[in-house]
């Protein structure tokens, strides 16, 4: 179980390299993903916006401030460019409000952090390591180095692994499927449907794109 593929084990192991074994593993949840996407397209061409839809009062919600958060938002915007760090603080609204929206119970600071981090190796990739374990590996060192607990380390790490991971579960806790849903949600348009378009547009307007798809 602990070599678990998409896990921080596995990736640290394999650099997150796949097997053909895994790639024909991950056949099944990329099709379920894409029919999810296909349909929920739909929905919103057609104006069928869920009626329970998801959304934050942005102007209320207060940013995790603790010496680990200041250090991960220092982080960020010393390593990614501009486009990617509004990515970045828009995967922890989204996700944080389709969290709320399904009711899933999380630390707020550790998604603060994690997606603040999930991307911190994607500009300037390393040969024959996977972006996502590079960035876990120092999500992991940044939250030690900030007196982070090694539980809590070791959670924010392997969600930055795992979030990459198609069809990502809850087997290892809430915050890699979370991010991953946040960051669905700004990249291809994963479950706008279940957000409120109120929210999506100050969201946008707080967190500009900065012309991210062309990035």
């Amino acid at each position: 179980e602990s070599e678990m593929i998409g896990s921080l084990a596995w990736a640290t192991a394999t650099s997150g390299n796949l097997t053909n074994a895994d790639r024909v593993r991950f056949l099944a949840p990329i099709l379920r993903i894409t029919a999810q996407y296909t349909a929920g397209r739909l929905r919103l061409a057609l104006g069928l916006r869920s009626p329970r839809a998801g959304a934050l009062d942005l102007d209320r919600l207060v940013l995790p401030d603790s010496k680990l958060a200041a250090e991960a938002l220092r982080e960020c915007s010393e390593t990614l460019t501009p486009s990617m760090q509004q990515h970045s603080l828009r995967t922890f609204v989204f996700g944080l409000a389709l969290a709320n929206l399904d009711q899933v119970r999380l630390d707020v600071e550790h998604l603060y952090v994690a997606s603040l981090l999930h991307d911190i190796a994607l500009e300037a990739p390393t040969p024959g390591r996977c972006f996502a374990v590079v960035g876990a590996e120092r999500a992991f060192a940044i939250a030690q180095r900030s007196g982070a607990d090694d539980a809590a380390a070791r959670a924010i790490a392997e969600a930055i692994a795992m979030h990459v991971t198609p069809g990502v579960g809850f087997e290892r806790g809430p915050l890699g499927p979370t991010i991953a849903a946040g960051a669905l949600v700004d990249v291809a348009g994963m479950r706008l449907w279940d957000l409120d378009p109120g929210f999506v547009q100050a969201a946008l307007a707080r967190y500009p794109r900065l012309a991210m798809k062309r990035h």
